[in-house]
């Protein structure tokens, strides 16, 4: 498509969108007495007008019926976290009985590193990327203290080429090779959380099962971004957030997904829970063990319903949408953008900006980061003024992500006429 710099142009993209209704189902944050740009939903997705409505329900229910409310609310508490599955199946190319919403991300990656790491004296290493998510970085450093071995002997980190910020695929490939029979585990994140890289998750899979490891990624900022198949990928498991681009709260509901494979192998080594226990057992408070054979095998605790209320009321809005038709639009969305970061360069007649996520449509989604190569901070103060809110990371570059189901093509035009009007000339 060829863009233009236009306010028509913009308001004629946002007339022929198929989503332009959905944006009506959120609550938009006011700032300075106006309706804000939110170009921060892969920080915190905002909220659905249904999400109150939702979780009223359940605090009725509660008030009404007490612990009955197991079987007796509207949507009984014992078996309403099975929806889910079936709702995000879709979302993420995988079988409902391999995905479980449960806990928070990095409680998940937890709990799945106790069963898919398993080092060896022979076979101990893992791979991640560079500018990984700190809370990942952790956990894996736990798991690698827990089995004896430290961060230098077995944390392999493929990093970018100097002067680049994204990571070459074939890098990442080429260290799975290289690292051959000791690699026991590839973790990444599936979109790079600064960058807003795209891995290719199907050949990071292949190559390391080549090699005899487990792969598995982080989703955080990838599910309900980009289009998944996980199942078909043949991953080993991945866990994420639901509080990016599935607004579902802040510290909302995490989820996990397990390959059937291994779902379905209730002798694998977990951390267990009364949950995890089949569902005829649950409540038996037997002393033996019996996991539910699928990713609920992995469950420690009673669902939390209303944290899992407003994940609903967000599902549901997405199921209305189409998920096909959100990737086509978080597509053109973040392609506008980077059209207009250029056009802003052009303008000032120098590189103001450096984009530093990936321009090639499958290597990116919704997020588009840039690095200010002059006066940062104050230009990032600037567009807050202005009701634009955005991410910054310290020392200079900044995260935006136009969301397709309530940002407009019109936001990221203004976005950039308020850059163009406070442009500084060139310091002589």
């Amino acid at each position: 498509m060829n863009f233009e710099n236009t306010l028509e142009f913009a308001q004629q993209l946002d007339n022929d969108d198929p989503l332009k209704s959905f944006r009506n189902q959120f609550f938009i944050p006011i700032l300075h007495g106006k309706e804000s740009i939110y170009f921060r939903g892969n920080s915190l997705g905002l909220q659905p007008r249904s999400a109150q409505d939702m979780v009223l329900n359940e605090m009725e229910d509660w008030a009404t019926y007490g612990a009955e409310g197991k079987q007796h609310a509207r949507n009984p508490w014992t078996n309403y976290h099975e929806i889910f599955s079936t709702k995000l199946s879709p979302i993420l190319g995988a079988l409902p009985e391999e995905i479980i919403v449960m806990n928070q991300l990095t409680a998940n990656l937890h709990l799945l590193l106790t069963t898919f790491y398993r080092p060896t004296k022979s076979r101990f290493k893992i791979i991640c990327e560079a500018h990984t998510f700190s809370s990942d970085r952790f956990a894996l450093a736990s798991h690698l203290a827990l089995a004896g071995f430290t961060e230098e002997e077995a944390l392999i980190i493929v990093k970018a080429e100097e002067g680049k910020y994204t990571i070459d695929d074939d890098a990442i490939l080429s260290a799975i090779n290289d690292a051959g029979s000791e690699l026991a585990l590839v973790f990444i994140g599936g979109v790079n959380y600064y960058t807003g890289q795209v891995f290719d998750m199907k050949s990071i899979t292949k190559a390391t099962h080549g090699v005899g490891a487990i792969c598995g990624f982080d989703l955080a900022h990838a599910v309900g971004n980009i289009s998944l198949q996980l199942h078909e990928w043949d991953v080993d498991f991945a866990v994420w957030c639901s509080y990016k681009y599935l607004n579902g709260g802040p510290g909302g509901i995490g989820g996990a997904y397990i390959h059937h494979r291994y779902a379905e192998d209730i002798n694998l080594p977990r951390l267990a829970g009364w949950w995890a226990q089949k569902k005829e057992k649950r409540f038996a408070q037997l002393d033996q063990f019996d996991p539910t054979p699928s990713a609920e095998g992995w469950q420690l605790s009673l669902p939390p319903i209303l944290s899992l209320s407003v994940q609903r009321a967000s599902l549901e809005i997405v199921e209305k949408a189409g998920f096909e038709n959100i990737i086509q639009k978080g597509k053109l969305l973040s392609a506008y953008f980077l059209y207009i970061l250029k056009e802003v360069n052009k303008a000032a007649g120098r590189n103001l900006i450096e984009i530093i996520t990936p321009e090639k449509e499958e290597s990116r989604g919704c997020q588009v980061s840039f690095r200010m190569l002059e006066n940062g901070k104050h230009y990032f103060d600037i567009f807050r003024k202005n009701s634009i809110l955005l991410d910054w990371f310290e020392p200079d570059v900044i995260r935006a992500a136009p969301i397709p189901l309530y940002n407009k093509f019109e936001e990221i035009y203004t976005f950039g006429q308020v850059f163009l009007k406070n442009i500084h000339p060139i310091q002589q």
